[in-house]
This record gives structure tokens, C-alpha cells and sequence, in this order.
């Protein structure tokens, strides 16, 4: 089922392409609000801005697969799959730790967590590299989920 949705991504170019350009953007925001690529590359170096790109590019790349995926699943079967929520939740990951650090200490303190800042490395490259593997899951899990045979109730 999985190399059949894979097939049927030539129908679905629209969503795959606006999927990819929405996470790019929101992906992009994210390391601007963080530091802006000029800042970044005087403080780290030329190389960093680079890594961050394309780590942007390909997380954006595997999460418009992933619920692309998950749109021909329903065309298919008739239900969503549950991965891809992955998608969402990497991008709610990069905005709790290397987001506007200021607005999610305020969010959680106005909810009872409280937690100490620490200056994140390399511009939050670490935190990034976590994201991508959450991504993966849930690329990995998409393709379980889409060859996973359905299953009958009997009453």
C-alpha cells in the first residue's frame, strides 16, 4: 500500500508542494526568531547558516511527504494515519526550545512548569538534528500504518 501511495504522489503535486512551502516558511521563522541567518553566520560561521538550510529543507521535504502520504491513506482506506501528527509536533518542538525563549517561559510559568534556560549550542543545531529524528518516526511510522492490513470487526 505504501509503494502504491508513493505511485500516487504525482496526483497529489499541489498538496505536496503547498505542504513543503508552509513548513519551509514556518521552519524559517523559527531560526529567524532564534537568530537571523547574518547573525548567526558572524557568531558561528558560514557552515551553520548552511546545515540550518538544509535541515530546513529536508525536514520540510519529509513532513509534505509524510501528510501527503497521509491524504492518498484516506483516499485509499478511508482513514488518516496517526503519524502525522509527527510533523506538527517537531515543529511545536523547535518552537519550545529554540523559539522566543521570553513568550515560552511565560507560557509555562502561566501554566505551573517552571524550568532554568540554558544557552542553547550552535543556534539550537542539536535541538534541530531531535526534530528531524521525530520526523523520521513518523515517516517510518506512516509507511507501517499505510501497509498495516485493515481490520475487520466481526460481531
Amino acid at each position: 500500500m505504501f509503494n502504491l501511495g508513493l505511485q500516487r504522489l504525482s496526483s497529489k503535486r499541489n498538496s505536496l508542494i503547498l505542504f513543503f512551502l508552509a513548513f519551509l516558511a514556518i521552519n524559517t521563522v523559527i531560526d529567524y526568531l532564534n537568530m537571523t541567518y547574518a547573525e548567526m553566520a558572524a557568531m558561528y560561521g558560514v557552515v551553520l547558516v548552511i546545515a540550518n538550510i538544509t535541515l530546513n529543507t529536508v525536514m520540510s521535504a519529509m513532513i509534505s511527504l509524510m501528510l501527503t502520504l497521509s491524504l492518498i491513506n484516506v483516499e485509499l482506506k478511508g482513514s488518516e494515519t496517526k503519524s502525522q501528527n509527527f510533523g506538527f509536533i517537531s515543529v511545536l518542538f523547535g518552537i519550545m526550545t529554540y523559539g522566543c525563549t521570553s513568550c515560552v517561559i511565560g507560557f509555562f510559568a502561566a501554566i505551573g512548569i517552571s524550568y532554568s534556560v540554558v544557552a542553547l549550542p550552535l543556534a539550537g543545531l542539536p535541538y534541530k538534528f531531535l526534530s528531524l529524528i521525530l520526523v523520521l518516526a513518523g515517516l517510518m511510522f506512516t509507511r507501517y500504518e499505510m501497509n498495516k492490513p485493515c481490520t475487520i470487526k466481526v460481531k
